[in-house]
């Protein structure tokens, strides 16, 4: 049996690492997984976590699957309002791909089951049970060079 408290302690606990290294600006995050409407649940519990914490919290989509689309639509016009809020945005592994990266200050990617973990990501989440997921640690020395992304 699952506990649905579980989803809500975890990602309390991601929510407070974030806050503790990015307490204020206009600050970006990525939520990736291999499947859209898993990154879209996480990223949905990750807006709520933080607005519990008294914080803006927005989640928009990614309007493609480019680097620089995402600079013009999303984070360029994000930063350019100045707020002192999050945006967070669910999508597939494109958001943490080659220069895209770099855009965020913090990402979740979020796998189920045995599913290979993405190197770039600051934090890894496993739902293989949805309502009882679990923050897992990967030893990216133990990666094959074939997986890192």
């Amino acid at each position: 049996m699952t506990d649905p408290s579980a989803r809500r302690t975890l990602f309390d606990g991601i929510a407070d690492e974030f806050l503790r290294d990015y307490p204020r600006g206009a600050r970006l995050v990525a939520v990736a997984s291999p499947d859209g409407a898993r990154s879209a649940a996480a990223a949905a519990s990750l807006r709520e976590a933080l607005a519990g914490r008294g914080v803006d919290a927005r989640v928009t989509t990614a309007p493609g699957e480019g680097a620089e689309q995402l600079r013009t639509e999303v984070v360029a016009p994000f930063r350019a309002a100045g707020a002192d809020a999050v945006l967070i945005v669910p999508g597939s592994a494109n958001l943490l791909a080659g220069r895209a990266r770099g855009l965020w200050h913090y990402s979740v990617w979020v796998i189920e089951g045995d599913e290979v973990p993405h190197t770039a990501a600051t934090a890894l989440v496993d739902v293989t049970d949805p309502n009882a997921p679990a923050r897992r640690l990967a030893d990216y020395c133990a990666v094959p060079p074939s997986f890192l992304t």
